[in-house]
């Protein structure tokens, strides 16, 4: 049957039209195919959308774990069947409102920030929606979706500017039964169990929809089958041991110093937040002095703790020299140092600051965030985005591990988004730390739900290297996590307060950490593997079916 354009070509006049009169005569033909498309699209549309903000729910600071697998179910089928433009447009539905719920504490910065980095990501997952197109003709289509929604995360954590990896699906399974998994094969083995077993769901829901087909006795079979190695795989991770059994332990106090005011204006005046943090600790000293708290044996500030650089100004080294004297151990200090030679340039570093040397060993963050901490193309940005005038100086990136040797500690030190990169928190173990801080500042996003976000991947990070994770923030929410995942101690957030804990210290590596990234990049390239095979097999059906009409 003729297509609608071929319809109107064959009336159309043969000689040549006036001008004017063919535009006239396509554009109600194309806008009644629009229309009638966007009518047919629209209920998929809207659950697709629907699905999206259901996945958003299953992060915190909502934390729902189960709607991760009705939303990975949810697109399933609705790509199942479709066109890859199809499946390309759904993924897009998907996404977009996904991830504006889960990024809306970007808001602090503007809604623009908020839509467009939204955008950005959603890309990834319009890509992701054509493989799924593509591959639910194939038999097993559930095994190659949830190898595509590994490959989606993969490009994501790497794209670009060094990626963005907020919102994986092993990020809202922090606190349930897949968690465990992440001792096995870290984020990605997470996020590969629960998109397979949301796509398993999906597969009986098709089985139990076959029987209005009269699908019979197989279809109910199918349907059992698939439900049952769903429930199969989200149960597994509760049979994997998570090792906790410590080696050493430390005392630790975490310092919570507190900031003037949420927002893009935490800072308030100079040597405010290097002051309430200094004053918490020598107040800890005085609570130690009188044995009201037991002596720490190292002490953590947050990332920005010193809100002036100390070997640039005086008055900020000496404060905190009173401070680490009055406590008398060794505190792990945030600040910006500027950089010696580079001019605008700023090392965001933690600094470990002994009661009798001084400063010494330090670590410089070696993934500062695009647009955030240095602004790419700057001379040309700037022009048209004057917000970026707020960052006036880039963030240098470090060039090694954050292992340091904190009093009698060897602790990894990992600072505020580093702790959603893999490789960076997995190197900083590998180098021997025994237990990981995540120095960090949310007083920008305080109240917004980021700081739980970033906590729950804390949560993650501890189960997946059998450590214990220590988070010290500004404003909140600082907290001590136990290796099994667990939240020990916690200080709610914009509130000035010292967390005393006794953590263990584990030299024992997990077979996440042995294997590193190796599980991520199979089960990324088996998503690609099986696009590629989808699109032979279809080639090969439409060559058979035309010869089949000859």
């Amino acid at each position: 049957m003729p297509s609608g354009s071929e319809t109107t070509d064959a009336a159309a006049p043969t000689g040549p039209a006036p001008s004017g009169v063919t535009d006239a005569g396509h554009r109600p033909g194309r806008a009644r195919r629009l229309a009638a498309l966007a009518r047919r699209e629209a209920p998929r549309t809207a659950l697709a959308a629907a699905a999206g903000l259901a996945l958003g729910l299953a992060f915190p600071p909502y934390g729902l774990w189960p709607l991760s697998l009705v939303a990975v179910a949810a697109l399933a089928l609705l790509t199942r069947g479709r066109r890859a433009r199809q499946g390309a447009w759904t993924g897009f539905a998907f996404g977009l409102p996904f991830f504006l719920l889960l990024l809306k504490w970007l808001h602090v910065v503007g809604w623009d920030a908020v839509v467009g980095l939204s955008i950005a990501e959603a890309l990834f997952v319009v890509l992701m929606g054509a493989g799924l197109a593509l591959t639910s003709r194939l038999p097993g289509w559930p095994l190659w979706g949830a190898c595509l929604w590994v490959a989606q995360e993969w490009a994501r954590d790497r794209l670009p500017f060094g990626g963005f990896p907020w919102g994986r699906l092993a990020f809202a399974n922090t606190g349930s039964p897949f968690t465990p998994l992440a001792a096995l094969g870290g984020a990605p083995l997470v996020t590969f169990a629960v998109a397979l077993a949301g796509a398993l769901l999906a597969a009986a829901a098709v089985g139990l929809w076959g029987l209005r087909r009269g699908a019979g006795q197989r279809g109910v079979v199918r349907a059992l089958e698939a439900f049952g190695l769903a429930a199969a795989i989200t149960l597994a991770g509760l049979a994997v041991p998570i090792p906790t059994k410590a080696d050493d332990t430390v005392r630790i106090a975490v310092v919570q110093g507190n900031v003037q005011q949420a927002g893009m204006d935490f800072l308030g005046r100079p040597m405010k937040i290097l002051d309430n943090h200094a004053s918490a600790t020598e107040k800890l000293a005085d609570d130690v002095r009188h044995h009201r708290v037991p002596k720490p044996d190292l002490v953590i500030w947050p990332e920005n703790s010193s809100d002036l650089d100390p070997f640039q100004y005086p008055q900020a080294y000496d404060r905190i020299d009173e401070a680490v004297k009055a406590i008398g151990v060794p505190v792990l200090v945030g600040a910006l140092i500027d950089h010696p030679t580079k001019p605008g340039y700023v090392f965001n570093e933690g600094i470990v600051w002994d009661p009798k040397t001084g400063p010494g060993a330090s670590y410089t963050k070696q993934h500062p965030v695009p647009f955030g901490e240095y602004v790419p193309f700057r001379a040309e940005l700037s022009k048209i985005i004057t917000r970026f005038q707020r960052v006036p100086r880039d963030f240098y990136p470090g060039d090694h591990t954050g292992l340091l040797k904190v009093g009698p500690a060897k602790l990894g030190d990992v600072i505020c988004f580093e702790v959603a990169y893999d490789e960076i928190v997995h190197d900083t173990v590998g180098a021997g730390a025994r237990a990981l801080v995540v120095q960090t500042n949310n007083a920008t996003y305080g109240r917004t739900g980021q700081p739980e976000q970033q906590l729950a991947m804390s949560r993650l990070r501890a189960v997946e290297h059998g450590r214990a994770v220590v988070t010290a923030a500004t404003s909140g929410i600082s907290a001590v996590v136990a290796p099994d995942g667990s939240i020990t101690h916690q200080i709610p957030e914009f509130t000035q307060g010292v967390v005393s804990a006794r953590i263990p210290l584990r030299d024992e590596t997990t077979l996440a950490d042995r294997v590193g990234a190796a599980p991520e990049w199979a089960l990324a390239i088996v998503g690609l593997l099986s696009c590629g095979a989808a699109v032979i097999v279809g080639q090969r059906r439409r060559t058979k079916d035309e010869k089949g009409q000859q």
